[in-house]
């Protein structure tokens, strides 16, 4: 295992910018090497545990009478007041100091915690390293935590106390704060413990179901001049199997205990091992590996004496011990505590006994760092000191942090809203922001915090960039009349002639559609140019009127454009729905932003919700006057439907002409070697006055019926997009949304009532920020006591 003064000097560095006279070994320092006995202390409080409750000085009595016991052993034990050195204290003071500031109920602080099999030798362990004496049964270890908290006061006190599993109920956690123990004699900790054990409980003869372990805690508070900041916990033994005496149930509970403190990564690991039993069937020894905990544990093995001198088995533990096998950071060391036919000796004896045994043997040639009581002390010492120069620099930045969550947790509670008055002021204040945020996202001006976050792996509709209002809808516009151009008609014509394939609308190559615009393209139907003029022709001849043949009735123009344009009111009100959402999502996120929850829940459906809706009702109302007039009768001003009539016409008779040229010409090359093609006139004129005449008058009509109603179509879906992005979206759902949904004026307007119905808090939230501010104190006056004991942060 490394030695100690690797170790120290591993730890300097960390240790500097704390206290530059306080490193061990240090000419600074002016510490000198620890004696037997001292031992460096880590503060903790009572609330430290996750399975505790605040450590209360008991005021009033119970049926559980108090316990007032004469001094046959004292308080004043040479083992705690020997615990730490004096410029140890100076570090200690640092802990010491965070503990009296209460942080205790809000990070881990540092703390030392004897784990082990039952009858592993835990309480004689922790008895010879504070002198205190932890009662023991044969049959039945320790029954509940108990935690020893040490420290420093002008007068010598003891304060006693249970602190209640947090999952009984009230009435039980306040009998059992409010008990009136009292420990006058270490002595008699073993009657007080059981005492103890039967206000929580155990073992009590009217039960019909023994309970044998508590996740009650027995916190005992000696208090002193001379006496050190230092946490030490006793836990229960762990339980292999079920017995008569231990249920199922009490196994359980107490793995659960024993991993909970584990875990506080803060928290450092005795793991007492039995040299009765083999270690390789001792629970703690996997617990500590599988929480994770083996690089803060310190293996101590018990019991030495049971092992027979120059056995295998004596090798065996002494490897073990050499951390060769179950290898943990912090290493092993061996013990030999009190045996049972010496518990009535004192702890001179025990400590004179044990040295003697180290002595001989195989133990002989082995390092006497590693060895007895006395060792431990000054190893705990050392090991104690390393772990804090560790953990204060990260307490430091988790207490920063902490101050960081809880400083934004109590700006989205808000000011308090108790008043009419603070009421109406946090509503209009609301208000205005609303309207300053709203409006740059419809004007498009994004210079505020709340769109500084841009999300470039999604789309501009997904709802993480919806912050940018305009944007969003701009981009849904977009997508809407491609949309249209591309799957608004009812037949698409796939291999028509030049002319009429010039007319169909289409998109860029590079035009991406997102998945929702995308879906239309699944209800248009393929037409080929015959089956269109075929299509034309069934209408026309179905709605002939008096028109002369080869004419057709212009109401034909009518019935074709209302079929052609069958899917636009279904597509114009699917986007209305669309840009209907991204407003509302774009309100609900801004409200979140500006408000506290319960404002927002009470603003988004009293307000919000209803005017939303309202709007969006308004938008389809408009959409379908707009399809209305779509679908009456043909009605066009513009010159570009008689202009395109004209051009197709005209492209019409120059493809004919083309084709007859290109079969009647006759090709001839000139000296020069360039092509010429020659045309008798007379036949040209002649075949061209018979290629022109259409002698089905239907096929005739149809054809011209299909070229006005492409222009007219072409014509019309121009006009009914833009109606829709502005008649419908900009008039009913974007333009005046930052002054119609949320703004001061109205919250200015309201009654008290009305007021109160969406301002005034709920208890739990007061309560929420009482509970905000105190732990907000509370980690400033533990980073003012950091500035204190280290500097400026």
């Amino acid at each position: 295992m490394p030695s100690r003064k690797k170790q120290s000097k591993a730890i300097n560095k960390n240790w500097d910018f704390l206290y530059p006279s306080a490193i061990p070994g240090s000419a600074a320092s002016g510490l000198k090497t620890l004696d037997s006995g001292e031992l460096l202390s880590l503060g903790s409080s009572a609330s430290d545990q996750s399975i505790q409750g605040p450590t209360t000085t008991p005021t009033d009595l119970t049926e559980i009478s108090s316990i007032n016991m004469t001094s046959a052993q004292p308080l004043t034990n040479e083992s705690l007041e020997s615990l730490q050195s004096e410029d140890a204290r100076k570090v200690m003071d640092t802990v010491d100091r965070l503990r009296k500031a209460g942080l205790g109920s809000i990070v881990q602080l540092p703390q030392i915690v004897t784990v082990g099999d039952q009858s592993s030798g835990k309480s004689s362990t922790l008895e010879a390293i504070t002198g205190i004496p932890f009662p023991r049964k044969e049959n039945l270890c320790t029954r509940f935590a108990t935690q020893i908290v040490m420290r420093r006061a002008k007068t010598e006190s003891v304060a006693v106390a249970i602190m209640p599993d947090k999952l009984r109920p009230s009435h039980e956690q306040e009998k059992l704060k409010t008990m009136d123990l009292k420990l006058d004699d270490f002595s008699k900790l073993g009657d007080l413990m059981d005492t103890a054990m039967v206000a929580m409980g155990l073992d009590q003869p009217d039960q019909s179901t023994v309970q044998a372990f508590s996740r009650d805690v027995l916190n005992i508070e000696i208090s002193g001049p001379t006496r050190p900041q230092l946490t030490l916990v006793d836990l229960p033994g762990l339980i292999h199997s079920e017995t008569k005496q231990q249920s199922r149930e009490d196994v359980k509970l107490i793995t659960e205990l024993v991993e909970e403190y584990i875990n506080e990564k803060r928290t450092i690991v005795l793991a007492v091992v039995s040299a009765k039993n083999d270690y390789a069937n001792q629970i703690v020894l996997k617990k500590a590996r599988d929480l994770e905990a083996a690089d803060r544990t310190l293996g101590i093995v018990t019991k030495t004496d049971f092992l027979e001198a120059g056995s295998e088995n004596e090798r065996t533990w002494i490897e073990l011990a050499q951390n060769k096998d179950v290898m943990f950071g912090l290493g092993w060391h061996m013990l030999r505590n009190r045996t049972p036919k010496e518990m009535d000796k004192s702890f001179e004896y025990r400590d004179k006994t044990e040295a003697q045994f180290f002595s001989s043997g195989s133990y002989r040639g082995l390092e006497r760092d590693t060895l007895g009581i006395q060792a431990l002390r000054n190893r705990l010492s050392t090991l104690l000191y390393e772990h804090l120069t560790k953990e204060l620099p990260l307490l430091q930045k988790e207490l920063k942090q902490k101050h960081e969550e809880t400083t934004k947790a109590l700006t989205q509670l808000g000011e308090a809203r108790s008043t009419t008055e603070q009421q109406k002021q946090y509503l209009m204040q609301l208000g205005q922001e609303f309207e300053k945020t709203a409006g740059s996202a419809v004007s498009g001006y994004y210079d505020l915090e709340f769109f500084s976050k841009i999300d470039n792996e999604n789309s501009i509709l997904h709802p993480s960039n919806l912050s940018r209002l305009r944007a969003a809808v701009q981009h849904a516009n977009l997508q809407f009349a491609g949309q249209m151009r591309q799957y608004g008609s009812k037949f698409k014509v796939i291999d028509g002639p030049p002319e009429l394939t010039e007319l169909e609308e289409k998109e860029a190559d590079d035009f991406v559609f997102t998945k929702y615009y995308q879906q239309a393209e699944s209800s248009q139907l393929m037409q080929s140019h015959q089956e269109a003029v075929k299509w034309v022709r069934h209408i026309l001849e179905r709605s002939r009127g008096r028109e002369l043949p080869g004419n057709f009735n212009p109401a034909i123009i009518g019935q074709l454009f209302r079929e052609q344009s069958t899917h636009w009111a279904v597509l114009a009100t699917d986007h209305v729905d669309k840009v209907a959402d991204l407003c509302d999502s774009f309100v609900e996120q801004l409200l979140r932003t500006i408000s506290t929850p319960d404002v927002y829940t009470k603003i988004y459906a009293n307000i919000v919700e209803p005017e939303l809706k309202a709007r969006t009702e308004r938008a389809h109302h408009e959409l379908a006057q707009i399809i209305k007039d779509k679908n009456g009768e043909p009605i066009t001003y513009n010159h570009y439907y008689t202009t395109t009539i004209q051009k197709l016409r005209a492209q019409k008779l120059r493809r004919k002409f083309q084709d007859f040229m290109d079969e009647q010409g006759h090709t001839t090359e000139d000296d020069d070697g360039d092509v010429r093609t020659s045309f008798d006139t007379t036949s040209l004129l002649q075949a061209m006055s018979s290629t022109a005449v259409e002698e089905d008058m239907d096929k005739f009509s149809a054809e011209d019926a299909l070229i006005c109603h492409l222009a007219y179509y072409k014509d019309e879906l121009k006009f009914f997009v833009n109606c829709v992005t502005k008649h419908v979206i900009e008039r009913h759902l974007i333009g005046d949304l930052p002054s119609k949904i949320i703004f001061s004026v109205k919250f200015g307007l309201m009654s008290p009532d009305d007021l109160r119905i969406l301002a005034a808090e709920p208890s739990a939230m007061m309560q929420e920020r009482d509970h905000l501010r105190k732990r907000k104190e509370t980690l400033e006056n533990g980073m003012k006591q950091f500035r204190s004991a280290m500097g400026a942060f």
